[in-house]
């Protein structure tokens, strides 16, 4: 049996001859899943000898980073703004940017009865902001089959009553109106795609990634469609790339919209906008 520090060490070494970024951060946090504590604590219990069945587990999480894959599948789970989330290669990694948009949307429901989280992924959107507003009717939709069943999986797993949609888009909604739509799309172009890290290009679904040739063609969609299903004085929020800030505007150019705002994340750079309808 290895204890903590030895596993520490070599498993650190390890991942560093595999020129693998910040690899003690890394081992520390798989440490801290594995003796089930917070990452400081793992140092608490440096002389704790691992057991072979616990090694065996450690030394596969090991493989999987080493190869680049993500941490937070290798996991399996993530809190979320006060919501447990299950992640895998079916769905995006919910990133800091989009917990950072739950806050911002939490802001605006005040009068808010209904809110579609469309593109949900994960679920992680309309499931937390059900969680702080459990009046809230909220409804997901996704039109990957593998993204409807993760979400749903979600929503049990916060013994919530949502529902979930399977279909493109508004497809799922033909007939209905909201009050309040969110929405964290597709965003990246076929070119830059070949250029994201290779943790984010080879293991989460292109389906989630790519938008398209410009990455900007799921905000002309949204931006022809939407006031179909929206109520009057209905508000709408939107992740975007870092650089489409412009282009956004520009798409969003209609009269229907009576307020369009265009907000930055904690680096300054712009990642989300915001829409209220007339």
């Amino acid at each position: 049996m290895k204890s903590v520090q030895e596993v520490l060490r070599l498993s650190t070494d390890f991942l560093a001859a595999k020129k693998i970024d910040r690899p003690r951060r890394l081992v520390e946090d798989l440490l801290a899943h594995l003796l089930r504590c917070k990452r400081i604590d793992v140092y608490l219990q440096f002389e704790r000898p691992l057991e072979e069945s616990e090694l065996a587990v450690f030394r596969e999480w090991i493989k999987r980073v080493s190869k680049n894959e993500p941490i937070d599948y290798v996991i399996g789970e993530m809190d979320f703004f006060g919501a447990a989330i299950k992640v895998d290669s079916r769905v995006l990694i919910p990133r800091v940017e989009t917990e950072l948009l739950v806050e911002l949307a939490a802001k605006k429901m005040v009068g808010v009865q209904s809110l579609w989280d469309i593109c949900t992924g994960s679920g992680c959107i309309g499931i937390s902001l059900k969680k702080k507003f459990p009046q809230l009717s909220v409804s997901l939709s996704d039109l990957s089959l593998d993204a409807w069943t993760l979400a749903q999986e979600n929503v049990k797993r916060n013994q919530l009553d949502i529902e979930v949609c399977l279909g493109d888009l508004f497809a799922p909604f033909f007939g209905k109106k909201t009050d309040f739509l969110i929405c964290n799309p597709p965003y990246v172009s076929s070119t830059e795609f070949l250029s994201l890290d290779p943790s984010v290009r080879d293991f989460e679904p292109k389906m989630a990634l790519i938008g398209g040739e410009t990455g900007l063609e799921f905000y002309e969609r949204l931006a022809e469609e939407a006031p179909l299903y929206l109520n009057p004085k209905a508000k709408v929020f939107l992740e975007i790339g870092a650089l489409q800030g412009d282009a956004i505007k520009d798409i969003f150019n209609s009269e229907v919209w009576a307020n369009k705002m265009l907000l930055q994340d904690l680096s300054g750079k712009d990642r989300f906008f915001f829409l209220e309808k007339q």
